[in-house]
């Protein structure tokens, strides 16, 4: 089999770059992307290179950006032709009433966690299609369906990729190209860290696992995902310590 190419959006830190890693320590070409962590980006890069020896590349930018996701597609098909997996990951978080946020704010966290999904999606679908052939998965969270107070426009967001996630596995079952979503819980990630200890504390005794989640078990279960039957396709997938 020819060598696999994917795309993995917010590959800096956390879920993303752990993504990364499971992907290239298999044999897989891996293109990393983010939007401004950069030099965290180039540090992902040289591990892979050094522990991996898989080809990677960066294609930098803005996945909420349509023209910018136009760029690095092109530069995509210009090293390998296209993508044969698609991991839509990039994401940011905002915690607070709703009646306090801004309309950049509302704006940002759209375009971040939605439009970026869709504008990669857009771009990656020609390419599967034409050769019958290729996976989408999209990280969701499992506030898309429960909801969390004070992350009401986040728990927007994910509910968005979720429908999204059903309504394109729809449209791409004939093609033979299943379109998934991980619903992660609490993972141990940068995005977590604003929590104080007795914050963490709290949390870990409402999750049934008692502790948080790790970005290598998230990465483990998108791995496993990318290779799943055709036939799954539409699901969201949730992994949460039991916590819903």
């Amino acid at each position: 089999m020819s060598m696999q190419n994917v795309l993995i959006t917010g590959a800096s830190r956390g879920v993303g770059k752990s993504t990364a890693l499971a992907f290239a320590s298999r044999g897989f070409r891996v293109f990393l992307n983010c939007k401004s962590s950069l030099a965290d980006l180039a540090e992902v890069k040289k591990e892979i290179q050094d522990t991996c020896g898989a080809p990677c590349h960066l294609v930098p930018g803005d996945a909420g950006d349509p023209q910018a996701i136009r760029q690095i597609f092109k530069e995509i098909r210009e090293i390998c032709g296209g993508i044969d997996i698609l991991i839509n990951n990039a994401g940011i978080s905002h915690i607070g009433l709703l009646m306090d946020m801004t309309d950049a704010q509302w704006d940002g966290i759209l375009s971040a966690n939605l439009s970026s999904v869709f504008y990669c999606c857009r771009e990656a679908i020609p390419y599967m299609v034409s050769r019958h052939s290729g996976r989408i998965i999209n990280i969701s969270s499992m506030w898309g369906s429960a909801g969390a107070s004070c992350e009401a426009a986040y728990s927007a967001t994910k509910a968005g990729v979720d429908g999204l996630t059903k309504a394109l596995a729809k449209e791409l079952a004939p093609s033979g190209i299943p379109v998934n979503a991980i619903a992660l819980g609490v993972i141990d990630t940068r995005m977590n860290a604003q929590l104080s200890s007795e914050e963490r504390e709290a949390l870990c005794q409402e999750i049934p696992a008692g502790r948080f989640g790790t970005p290598e078990e998230a990465a483990e279960l998108i791995y496993q995902t990318a290779l799943s039957p055709l036939y799954l396709t539409g699901q969201i997938i949730r992994m949460d310590g039991g916590f819903l």
